[in-house]
């Protein structure tokens, strides 16, 4: 399930959060730990993949070293994502929000 970063209600900094909440999603604290670390990792990747195909609509073979840190369009773009919540705050809502969808290995061995 992809979700919209740019419109993130994610937090953008440390919270304390209660552990109850988590747990009661999948009746288990580590399996709740382990579900928003893959999905952290999934965001992760598709945020840089996102981020490197924007830079690189700016990047030409003709670029010296000086100009590629003078590119306002780029620079511009790595800000607003350096702003955005850290993938885990976004899995993490994900899991609160039921929006996280889980499968369990051994519900597909049956």
């Amino acid at each position: 399930m992809s979700m919209n970063f740019k419109n993130s209600n994610s937090e953008r900094s440390t919270i304390t959060r209660d552990t109850i909440n988590f747990e009661e999603k999948t009746g288990n604290i580590y399996e709740s730990i382990v579900a928003m670390s893959k999905r952290s990792n999934q965001i992760s990747s598709e945020l840089k993949e996102e981020l490197t195909g924007k830079l690189q609509e700016f990047a030409s073979s003709t670029d010296n070293l000086e100009e590629i840190f003078e590119n306002r369009e780029q620079i511009e773009i790595s800000k607003f994502y350096e702003k955005l919540p850290k993938p885990v705050a976004m899995a993490m809502t994900e899991m609160l929000e039921d929006k996280l969808y889980l499968r369990r290995v051994e519900e597909d061995k049956k």
